[in-house]
């Protein structure tokens, strides 16, 4: 399903009711990086491969892994501030920077349903854990239901979801939107959650209205909310109610996709030649000392480093009041309300 098809399948909620435009496959995505549209066929054959002949190699023990914080969530469960998005990989580059994002110090991965891929991101996870000797437990995955679905059919697609990953249980499972059969995919999640098949709850592109009418009816409270988020759509008022509620803001979309000229705006790139750092980093150091998580996508792994590298300066006073005043208060993508 198309991202443009997923989101007018929710026309009818309120979050939705100002899609208007064609985004195509634009609405996540924040490379640069040329598609990748390989066919994932006989994949499972080639990934033996990938893992070659580096068993005997220990973990590493790079200073991007060290000095990556990481968050409580309101069940006690950590996770990663920083993390690695996942939309529009595919077939064997997607295997691969599975790997390559493990061997720099990744430990947090996102994927969904309609994304595609959880198979290809199980099997480099897999392969990458195994070549590195990590631990499963030494990573974050994060998968998301993004189909409106009854009771019995969420059952099923959370054990399809365990399947394609491969990984022995989900850290953390979202609903993808504010689905009409919400209450009810909640209820079948919650029941995995107990079952200690997910250890983590949680939704995404929830406007506050439909959030805080949501919770009211949860036995488990979600742990995040998982949103377009960034310099020009910074929802500090919206962070400050999910925080109220104990849920914690993540951003997708980080870099906005480039869109208002992200990569090569006057303000960023001064603060970021003051701390001898890139745009990109600034953007996701001002989100991360939020206490915001940021997943941004890439399969280049000299881009994986430089998006990891973002906790070793800080923004002083000034540098906040400038990235303060970018906010627009609005999506990039013109879709999102709340």
């Amino acid at each position: 399903m198309k991202r443009r098809e997923f989101l007018e399948n929710g026309s009818k909620l309120a979050v939705f009711g100002g899609l208007a435009s064609v985004f195509g496959n634009a609405l996540f995505a924040d490379s640069k990086d040329i598609k990748n549209t390989e066919s994932n066929n006989n994949i499972s054959q080639k990934v033996i491969k990938l893992a070659s002949n580096d068993s005997k190699k220990i973990e590493s023990k790079s200073d991007f892994s060290a000095s990556v914080p990481s968050q409580k969530l309101n069940n006690g469960v950590e996770m990663p501030l920083v993390g690695l998005g996942t939309y529009d990989l595919r077939g064997k580059a997607c295997i691969q920077a599975m790997q390559d994002a493990l061997s720099v110090g990744y430990r947090l991965f996102d994927t969904a349903q309609m994304y595609e891929n959880e198979n290809e991101v199980g099997l480099g996870l897999n392969a990458g854990l195994k070549t590195l000797r990590i631990p499963r437990e030494r990573i974050f995955v994060t998968t998301k239901l993004s189909n409106n679905m009854s009771y019995n059919e969420c059952k099923n697609e959370i054990e399809t979801r365990l399947k394609n990953l491969n990984l022995g249980y989900i850290d953390l499972l979202l609903l993808h939107r504010e689905f009409e059969s919400r209450n009810e995919m909640w209820r079948a999640m919650q029941e995995a959650h107990k079952a200690g098949k997910i250890r983590a709850l949680g939704i995404s592109n929830f406007s506050k209205e439909v959030f805080l009418d949501f919770i009211k009816t949860c036995e488990i409270k979600p742990t995040l909310n998982q949103l377009e988020t960034h310099v020009f759509f910074q929802r500090n008022e919206y962070q400050k109610i999910l925080e109220q509620h104990g849920v914690k803001l993540q951003a997708w979309s980080p870099f906005s996709k480039g869109k208002n000229d992200f990569f090569n705006n006057k303000t960023l790139e001064s603060i970021a030649k003051k701390h001898n750092k890139s745009v990109a980093q600034v953007g996701l150091n001002y989100l991360a000392n939020r206490g915001v998580s940021v997943i941004p996508k890439t399969s280049k792994i000299e881009r994986m480093k430089e998006n990891i590298n973002i906790f070793d300066f800080k923004l002083d006073s000034k540098d906040l009041a400038l990235i303060a005043k970018l906010d627009t208060g609005k999506s990039s993508f013109g879709w999102f309300k709340g």
